[in-house]
């Protein structure tokens, strides 16, 4: 794989059914308890998320209300890292969703990922590996991903994520 086209999948590369590893869902499943939403889904990614409601590409799920305890992992590229983080931010302070576990790439330096930042963290080591629709396993990601919590239990967020990284806890 070129340079360029290897570059693709952390910007624009109109691929975005990339799902998380289950063990990553399973550790936020076990943080908030349940997961009863996911709001970038597909009814591929769900079977193993086991979101109670999904919003899919053609629900819109930025144009919908949020609710609960929440699961993202949102079509990651330039346009759509901006919109799906400060939505969750939203929705988070107006009390729609009460907890949320969501993996984004670790762009620290980039605006969308200070609304983020201000929250616990977990930087996921190694890379993450990211799973295609087909079963595959993605190789070869060129960033690191990172899970940000919103929530109260803190050291439930930090005691499951310790194992894949290391926990940054907001001040």
């Amino acid at each position: 794989m070129s340079a360029a086209a290897h570059q693709l999948i952390n910007q624009t590369s109109g691929e975005v059914e990339y799902y998380t590893p289950v063990e990553i869902i399973e550790a936020a499943r076990r943080v908030m308890g349940r997961i009863d939403l996911d709001p970038a889904s597909s009814e591929n990614a769900n079977r193993i998320v086991r979101a109670s409601r999904i919003f899919t590409e053609a629900d819109d799920g930025l144009a919908q209300d949020w609710f609960g305890k929440v699961w993202m992992n949102h079509p990651f590229g330039l346009v759509q890292n901006r919109k799906w983080p400060t939505k969750l931010e939203r929705e988070y302070f107006e009390g729609r969703v009460i907890e949320a576990c969501c993996i984004t790439y670790a762009c620290t330096s980039e605006n969308w990922f200070q609304i983020l930042a201000k929250h616990p963290q977990c930087y996921l080591t190694p890379r993450t590996n990211y799973r295609l629709p087909d079963g595959t396993i993605k190789k070869g990601v060129s960033k690191g991903s990172v899970i940000t919590y919103h929530g109260s239990d803190v050291e439930k967020f930090a005691n499951e994520f310790r194992a894949f990284g290391q926990v940054k806890v907001a001040v």
